[in-house]
């Protein structure tokens, strides 16, 4: 057989690579894949060659299995090998090399990551803004910030990730466009999550705007950042999402008031979920109502303290006594 793998010269002294070096040449793939297993599991790093030499193997079950035991190696010429797998001519190979590429932590291999976003199109783009995510380099602000505006929806949503994690403040009208505007709701569903890096309320009209998106997953994105960000001009709105048809953004909606301690909110809280028929907005709305602390929900919390539901009652009672806690301490 004629590729990289064959042709590599066996090195003196290395009694394990020759025992297994029959069958890593072997005409047999599955023999190849489970000789190249053995070898990975040496974990010896003057190996990593012949496991980028495997990556061109003829068959795509030693080439996935390769870019699979590339995964822990730093190692630059295996960071570029995978790369080049991005474009394999199978999907399980694709898939493999792009996870690898997530376990890449020195920040010289992530350099190599950055500088193929200069020639990566479409789903390759993708992959390597995800792998990028957590590495957090500075230098792939300005490629991300790029990327938003990429005809591709998997490659915007992934710029969204990078940008969320790197929390650069110049990339919030960039992600404020995209909360509202983007035709992909995943898509506007990140770009609301990372809208939580903000320190003001510039935030805010995207968040009331995404608050009322047509989908529901994007306004219960809003409702959590609105939370995180206790911004306290979201009160009204957030009353109003109060009646929203799904009960999963109500229940968001429901901890955010109450993080914001929204008194105005009491009625709505007590009416719309202390006693609905989900259990776990009936426990948030007791956690709301004792963060709220307002005296006017010690009769409804008394009756949810005998819910059904023991989470629910524990959730009450608690309630009542951060209430009457508030109550002694202003008193």
């Amino acid at each position: 057989m004629t590729t990289s793998l064959f042709s590599l010269a066996l090195p003196a002294g290395d009694a394990d690579l020759a025992e297994l070096h029959p069958r890593l040449t072997a005409d047999d793939p599955t023999v190849r894949r489970l000789a190249l297993i053995e070898l990975a599991e040496l974990e010896d790093e003057a190996h990593t060659a012949w496991l980028v030499a495997a990556l061109s193997d003829p068959a795509a079950e030693v080439r996935a299995e390769a870019a699979d035991r590339l995964a822990d190696r730093e190692n630059p010429d295996a960071v570029r090998a995978l790369l080049a797998r991005l474009e394999d001519d199978d999907a399980t190979v694709r898939a493999a090399a792009a996870h690898s590429l997530t376990e890449v932590r020195a920040p010289e291999n992530g350099a190599l990551l950055v500088e193929a976003l200069g020639t990566a199109r479409g789903a390759t783009r993708a992959r390597v803004l995800h792998a990028l995510r957590e590495l957090r380099l500075p230098a792939s602000f300005a490629p991300a910030l790029a990327a938003v505006d990429a005809p591709e929806a998997e490659v915007r949503l992934e710029a969204v990730g990078v940008l969320g994690w790197l929390k650069q403040p110049a990339a919030l009208p960039a992600l404020m466009r995209l909360a509202t505007g983007d035709g992909d709701a995943d898509v506007r569903r990140a770009a609301v999550g990372a809208l939580g890096l903000a320190s003001d309320d510039t935030v805010l009209p995207a968040l009331l705007g995404a608050l009322a998106d047509p989908v529901w997953q994007v306004r219960e994105e809003a409702a959590t950042t609105l939370g995180k960000l206790r911004l306290a001009g979201a009160g009204e709105a957030l009353i109003e999402a109060l009646g929203d048809s799904y009960w999963q953004v109500r229940q968001r909606v429901v901890r955010t008031l109450g993080r914001l301690k929204e008194a105005r909110a009491l009625e709505a809280v007590v009416g719309s979920a202390l006693f609905h028929s989900s259990a776990n907005l009936r426990k948030e709305a007791a956690i709301a109502l004792g963060e709220i602390g307002d005296a006017g929900a010690l009769t409804p919390l008394a009756q949810a303290a005998s819910d059904a539901d023991p989470e629910v009652r524990k959730s009450a009672r608690l309630a009542i006594a951060q209430i009457q806690a508030g109550a002694a301490v202003k008193a």
